[in-house]
């Protein structure tokens, strides 16, 4: 036995990691970055997305895209997406990924079931524009530039 102190009322308890329901949710990119992929033949561009509305927000959800790699096939649909988000959120000609940073997007999350000895997990498979519709390049329509949902006040 060894003697410890330890107060546990002066510690907020570590939240849960468990994953959230799939399905859309208000979301902003908080931390990006391009780095090499683990297997040498790419390059993968890493977001982090923080929920800021509803029931899960302050939740982190991650994403992973080959946005360079040995399998076209594999580097396209990474593109695709790194369009749609780029799109949804008004960043057509991307030059830094921070440029992705603090725009409010909706994003699609799914449910990764538990497999060969990992947990359950969250991906992102989708995004669109936050106000509620999807834009598909050029300037945003005039109901894109409303005032979002989550900014309104209750009446």
């Amino acid at each position: 036995m060894a003697s410890f102190s330890f107060n546990a009322a002066s510690v907020t308890p570590k939240a849960s990691f468990d994953p959230i329901p799939a399905g859309w949710y208000v979301a902003q990119v908080t931390d990006s970055g391009v780095n090499p992929s683990k297997s040498g033949n790419g390059m993968r561009m890493t977001l982090t997305f923080d929920i800021i509305d509803g029931d899960f927000k302050s939740r982190k959800i991650f994403a992973g895209l080959n946005v360079q790699h040995a399998n076209p096939q594999t580097e396209q649909i990474s593109q695709e997406q790194l369009s749609s988000l780029c799109h949804s959120v008004g960043v057509i000609d991307l030059k830094d990924t921070t440029q992705l940073h603090m725009k409010p997007v909706m994003i699609k999350v799914k449910v990764r079931e538990a497999k060969d000895g990992y947990e359950a997990s969250n991906d992102v498979s989708g995004f669109k524009a936050a106000s509620g519709s999807s834009t598909t390049g050029g300037a945003p329509s005039a109901a894109n530039a409303a005032t979002p949902p989550w900014q309104k006040k209750a009446a």
